[in-house]
């Protein structure tokens, strides 16, 4: 696999791989499968692997570290801190407050059994404590040697240069694929390549969608969260069952699949951009590395934006915004 840089001086794979869903929110877990993926990634060239505390919530952590167990030199791994919760699941908040970005960090450190974390992100920003206090307290993490670069995420571009007067932000991730463009007309996109920040895009499908494989919600898991997310729900699910079967037509034109077409979408928009798509299943896994050496054309290009401009997507991203403090 090609690799691409974040930031100045931070180089992974083209594509990372997210790994949220191999311990919640997509339907049913299993760590013996998602631990095969894994390896899979690694055989096929991908070295960076995207987790978060709150996944699980906390035994996402400790999968990707079981996992990646004794190969810890050939990876970068990233994971997040900001979305509070229990241990029973509970949400308790969004908290950026500096004793609590020390405390969270050094718990991923013993989950994930590292002595380091490679990218370390805000998972949201915390309205309620200044954006400096926050990276004050990454950088005070960079500076004892527990983190080596910091990232943000869903951030707006007012707090991203303010974070990064306080110190270089590597990357920032935000959602980013054929259906959710919001980067490209709200600034965010402008800012970061303004600062050298390498940007990180999550669901480059779609949560799924894109890859055309969901036709009706009986095909998820009565537990997968999708079932309440407004894109997936009532007329908006059928009107972008439209749209995913135009991007359908493209791939087939091409002879890929629509994944591997979507997730090509995102790699062109720059050598600064790395997608990490998620899935828990190797076969799965396999079809979204064959993106990496597909090359789209002008053309091909033109008939997507026709597609799917900005915008295009019918239904909020989440469903209560709230959440997503920018």
């Amino acid at each position: 696999m090609h690799t691409r840089p974040l930031g100045s001086d931070l180089v992974v794979s083209a594509q990372g791989l997210g790994c949220m869903g191999m311990s919640e929110f997509y339907g049913r877990a299993d760590e013996r499968q998602s631990t095969e993926t894994i390896h899979r990634a690694l055989e096929l060239g991908v070295t960076f692997f995207d987790t978060a505390d709150m996944y699980g919530p906390f035994t996402n952590e400790q999968l990707v570290g079981r996992a990646l167990a004794g190969r810890r030199d050939e990876v970068v791994i990233a994971t997040k801190f900001g979305n509070q919760r229990a241990a029973d699941g509970t949400r308790i908040g969004i908290n950026g407050r500096p004793e609590y970005v020390r405390s969270a960090c050094d718990a991923s450190l013993e989950r994930l059994g590292v002595d380091h974390i490679d990218l370390y992100y805000q998972h949201r920003v915390d309205p309620d404590t200044p954006i400096e206090e926050t990276v004050g307290a990454m950088a005070g993490l960079v500076e004892a040697g527990k983190v080596v670069h910091l990232g943000l995420s869903e951030a707006a571009p007012g707090t991203i240069r303010r974070a990064h007067a306080v110190h270089p932000i590597t990357a920032l991730q935000t959602e980013w694929s054929l259906w959710t463009r919001d980067p490209e007309v709200d600034g965010v996109l402008e800012t970061v390549r303004q600062l050298g920040i390498g940007f990180v895009a999550y669901s480059p499908l779609g949560r799924g969608f894109l890859s055309g494989s969901i036709r009706t919600i009986d095909d998820l898991d009565p537990d997968d969260f999708r079932r309440h997310n407004p894109r997936f729900e009532g007329e908006n699910f059928h009107k972008n069952l439209e749209l995913v079967d135009r991007v359908r037509e493209i791939a087939a034109d091409k002879g890929i699949t629509a994944s591997q077409l979507a997730l090509a979408w995102v790699l062109s928009r720059g050598d600064d951009v790395v997608p990490i798509p998620g899935t828990k299943r190797p076969a799965y896994l396999e079809e979204n590395v064959g993106a990496d050496s597909v090359v789209l054309s002008d053309d091909e290009l033109r008939r997507l934006d026709e597609v799917l401009p900005p915008g295009a997507g019918v239904g909020d991203r989440y469903g209560d915004m709230s959440p997503v403090h920018r």
